[in-house]
C-alpha cells in the first residue's frame, strides 16, 4: 500500500493548504467545495466499514447523515446550538436507530439486506419530509452555525474547515485501528465464512451489529458537519440517491482498501464539479466514465495506486 499511503499523505497536505490556496484561486467557493468533499469522505469511510470489511451493502446509509443534519438543524432552530448538546443527542439518536434497524436488517442477508436498509432509509426520508414546522420538503435554512463549545470555531469558514479536516483524520485513524484489531479481523473473517467464525465461538450477529452502530454514528457526525457547512438541511440528504452516491464512492475508491473511500469521495466530487463546468449534460459523460473506471481499475483507485507502488 505504499502508493496509496503516499497519495493519501499528499492529499492531506493539499487539504490542509486549501484555505491558503483559496486566497489565490477559487476563494470561498474552493473552500466550500473541499469541505463538502471531506464530509462525504467521512460518510464514505463509515460505509466502507460495512461494505468493504463486513460484506454488508446498506442502501440506506444516507439516513444516518440525515439524522445528524436534522438533529443539528432542529436544535439550532429551537435555541440549543451548543455542540455540547448537539453531539450527545446526535450520537444517541443515531445509535438507537442503528441498533433497532440493524437488529432487524441483520436477520436477513444479500439482496434482502439491501432492500430492508433501503426501506428504513426511505422511512427516515419521508419522516423528514413531513416535518412541516422545520421546512418539510423545502428543507430548513439555518441562520446561525452551532456553537463549538464557546470557542467561536465555527464562526469562520477557516475554523469550520480545519474542524472537518481534523474529524476526517481522526475517523481515518480510528477506523484503521479498529479494522486492524481483533474486532476487525473477526469482521473480515465473518465476511468470508460466517459459519466457521460462529463455530469458533464468536457471535457474527453481535459483531456485525456493533459495526453497523459504529458506522451509523460516524455518518451522523458527518451530517452534523454538513448542516454547519451548508447552513441548510433538506430531506434529500437522506434520500436513497445519496446512499447510492456513497456506495459509488466506496466502490470507485476501492472496497476494504486503506484510504479507498476517501479517494472515491474526492474523485466523485471533483469529477462532478469539473464536468459540470464543461457542459449542462455532464451526467451523460459522468455515467460512462464511472462504468469504465469500475471495469478497468480492479480494486478501485486505491488498488490501482497499490499496484503502481509495487512496481
Amino acid at each position: 500500500m505504499r502508493g496509496a499511503n503516499l497519495a493519501a499523505l499528499v492529499i492531506f497536505v493539499l487539504l490542509a493548504a486549501t484555505p491558503w490556496l483559496a486566497e489565490f484561486w477559487g476563494g470561498s467557493y474552493l473552500t466550500s467545495l473541499v469541505m463538502k468533499a471531506m464530509i462525504l469522505g467521512i460518510a464514505a469511510l463509515s460505509l466502507d466499514l460495512l461494505i468493504g470489511h463486513a460484506g454488508m451493502v446498506s442502501f440506506g446509509h444516507a439516513a444516518f447523515v440525515g439524522i445528524g443534519a436534522y438533529t443539528t438543524g432542529i436544535m439550532i432552530t429551537e435555541g440549543a446550538p451548543n455542540l455540547a448538546h448537539i453531539l450527545p443527542m446526535t450520537i444517541a439518536i443515531a445509535a438507537a436507530f442503528a441498533l433497532i434497524t440493524g437488529a432487524i436488517s441483520l436477520r436477513t442477508s444479500g439482496v434482502y439486506f439491501i432492500m430492508i436498509t433501503l426501506a428504513f432509509g426511505q422511512m427516515v426520508f419521508f419522516t423528514m419530509s413531513s416535518l412541516s414546522d422545520y421546512g418539510g420538503d423545502d428543507g430548513l435554512t439555518l441562520w446561525e452555525r452551532a456553537d463549538a463549545f464557546g470557542t467561536g470555531l465555527f464562526d469562520s469558514d477557516t475554523g469550520l474547515f480545519y474542524t472537518i479536516l481534523a474529524t476526517l483524520i481522526t475517523v481515518t485513524l480510528l477506523l484503521r485501528r479498529l479494522i486492524g484489531s481483533r474486532f476487525g479481523r473477526v469482521l473480515r473473517a465473518a465476511k468470508q465464512n460466517p459459519t466457521r467464525v460462529e463455530s469458533m465461538g464468536y457471535s457474527v450477529f453481535a459483531y456485525r451489529l456493533t459495526a453497523y452502530v459504529i458506522a451509523g454514528i460516524i455518518a451522523a457526525l458527518a451530517g452534523v458537519l454538513f448542516a454547519n457547512q451548508a447552513e441548510f438541511v433538506s430531506p434529500a440528504t437522506a434520500a436513497w440517491q445519496r446512499s447510492g452516491d456513497l456506495i459509488i464512492m466506496v466502490v470507485l475508491g476501492g472496497m476494504g482498501l486503506r484510504h479507498g473511500a476517501l479517494f472515491g469521495a474526492l474523485a466523485i466530487v471533483l469529477l462532478e464539479e469539473g464536468l459540470s463546468t464543461l457542459t449542462h449534460d455532464w451526467r451523460l459523460i459522468f455515467g460512462p466514465m464511472l462504468v469504465l473506471m469500475v471495469l478497468y481499475t480492479k480494486g478501485g483507485i486505491a488498488g490501482l495506486l497499490e499496484k503502481r507502488g509495487e512496481t
